[in-house]
């Protein structure tokens, strides 16, 4: 990439002028009348060369034209240092070819090439509906792992599902009491509510409720029927949604599996010293790593959640011996999970730095945050067959014929992972479901639409017989070219961070460039002699469209 040969070349002269290069760092201008790249190298190194910054940029600059890269026209030094940069016009042309020639390979990179990285993500809980916060974990999951799998990664998809607990005890104390159903996903909802707030409400309820959890645990037949009826009917429905949600995974862990690991994992690193003994409970002094304490067996002898953390990382291990680890939590766990990797990692030293989390805020509606305890929660599939009705609404008048039910699902789906990836992964965000459907910007179905108008541009050229090239390009580059080529650097970097909504960002401006430009230009004009190349440069920009929508998990569509 040009970025790479740009920022060698200025690493090289800084490195010849006797400084430390390794903190030089390219940017893009916010105002491209700045150039193309610039780099602020030479106040880095003044105080090292015992020189002013400006100084010091007239002899990097001299050291960068020796070996004057061939896509950069002229150099320029701004205010008190600054080294902008501007490419050539050939550059861009070279460019807009390439990317059309490398097809779904643009944008790819190797920063993980020969790894095997595991990506834990969903983690919804059988008895329990899917609600928004597993939606959120799907949809930040599934695009963490695309960008994994882009960067070189062989890729293993894992979810994790509490299917033993208090909360799967709550439920079948809620059908017990309420002759609920098993075998009906809103039973089970429905029952876990009435369990949950009589455990909160009712001391009597609370008594038999722990007691039916130990036997759980325990495996007692006299609720293994219920058990197995509630579990497998919560399983097949969240399947139903991973299918339109386009995920699928490669193992499936279940907490019933680990239950007894997590206690023997636990005990043989208290007598390692590593756990401590509190009240009759065993805990992880987390203080001693500027963390918190926290519970991993109960004085009961009940493995926590964050014992069967424990339990799970070495069951991933015996499954796909990763060298690292992404699991995807809710914000509020943050703090919680550094405990756990804290004491994974007096463990299990080997797997220090390898097992790691990336958490997610919450989605709001009007009415505010959302409990299941109460009842108040809103269902993944309640949100996107709502989403899907209003996608119809809005495309009423559209002639879609048969299709128009299908277009429908995807623009549903790709306005709610729009919204929720839109954010950097650990804020919150306030679903508005209008602004989310709007084909007018910053939304999913505006970048669909964006690209179907790019594929109409192709098939209109390809009627006329005009046929892509990088020939005849205009005398000066477009701003969409100038912006186009920097895709690679900005999935590296959502790579880097595991953070997609740098990707939704990109993709929104040049979607946003690419619409200015139709606007203003007639694409497809067979006497024009430039128009193979903006062709070409529309075939470029749906290329880009198609795999930046594709590391969103977002399907691209021939007509809306």
């Amino acid at each position: 990439m040009i970025h790479e040969e740009l920022l060698g070349a200025v690493r090289a002269a800084v490195s010849v002028l006797g400084a430390d290069p390794s903190r030089v760092v390219l940017e893009h201008p916010a105002d491209l009348s700045h150039g193309d790249f610039s780099t602020n190298a030479a106040l880095q190194i003044a105080k090292e060369l015992k020189t002013s910054p400006r100084a010091a940029a007239d002899l990097l600059v001299a050291e960068i034209i020796k070996v004057q890269p061939a896509s950069v026209e002229r150099i320029d030094i701004a205010g008190p240092g600054f080294i902008n940069f501007y490419l050539t016009r050939d550059a861009f042309v070279h460019m807009t070819s390439d990317i059309s020639a490398v097809g779904s390979a643009w944008g790819k990179n190797a920063l993980l090439s020969g790894k095997k990285v595991m990506v834990e993500y969903s983690q919804p809980n059988p008895f329990k509906v899917f609600h928004i916060g597993h939606l959120m974990s799907t949809v930040v999951g599934e695009s963490i792992s695309r960008l994994v799998e882009n960067a070189g990664a062989t890729i293993h998809r894992a979810n994790y599902q509490g299917d033993i607990g208090l909360h799967i005890a709550k439920a079948i104390w809620g059908i017990q009491k309420t002759g609920k159903d098993p075998h009906d996903v809103t039973a089970l909802g429905e029952s876990y509510v009435f369990g949950a707030t009589a455990y909160e409400d009712d001391p009597e309820a609370k008594k038999e409720i722990d007691a039916l959890n130990l036997k759980l645990y325990a495996k007692d037949p006299a609720y293994q029927l219920i058990y197995d009826a509630g579990r497998a009917a919560s399983l097949a429905k969240f399947e139903e949604l991973y299918k339109i949600l386009g995920t699928k995974f490669d193992t499936y862990f279940f907490e019933s599996a680990i239950a007894q690991t997590a206690i023997d994992t636990v005990r043989d690193a208290l007598a390692k010293g590593i756990f401590e003994e509190s009240d009759g409970a065993i805990v992880y002094k987390g203080e001693k790593v500027g963390l918190h304490t926290r519970v991993f067996i109960s004085g009961k002898g009940a493995p926590m959640y964050e014992a069967k953390e424990l339990a799970l990382v070495k069951a991933k291990q015996d499954v796909f011996p990763y060298d690292l680890n992404i699991t995807t939590i809710a914000v509020e766990q943050d703090q919680y999970f550094k405990v756990v990797e804290a004491a994974l990692a007096e463990v299990w030293p080997e797997l220090r730095g390898k097992y790691t989390h990336v958490a997610f805020g919450m989605m709001l509606l009007p009415t505010g945050k959302m409990a299941s305890r109460k009842g108040t929660v809103i269902t993944g599939e309640s949100l996107i067959e709502g989403m899907r009705q209003e996608a119809l609404k809005k495309m009423a008048d559209r002639d879609l014929g048969d299709d128009k039910e299908k277009i429908a699902d995807e623009v549903a789906v790709a306005a709610i992972k729009f919204s929720i990836l839109k954010q950097g992964t650990g804020k919150n965000i306030i679903f508005d479901p209008a602004a989310a459907l709007s084909f007018d910007g910053d939304s999913g179905p505006y970048l669909q639409y964006a690209y179907t108008r790019a594929l109409s541009v192709l098939a209109k050229a390809k009627s006329e017989k005009i046929q892509a090239s990088g020939a005849m390009a205009p005398v000066e580059p477009v701003v969409l070219e100038r912006i186009l080529y920097r895709f690679p650097e900005v999935v590296e970097r959502a790579t880097l961070e595991n953070e997609p909504h740098l990707v939704t960002t990109f993709l929104v401006e040049i979607a946003g460039l690419f619409n200015s430009w139709y606007a203003s230009e007639k694409i497809v004009d067979p006497i024009d002699p430039h128009s193979p190349y903006k062709v070409a440069l529309t075939e470029a920009f749906a290329t880009t469209m198609k795999n930046g929508l594709w590391l969103l998990g977002i399907s691209t569509l021939d007509k809306m």
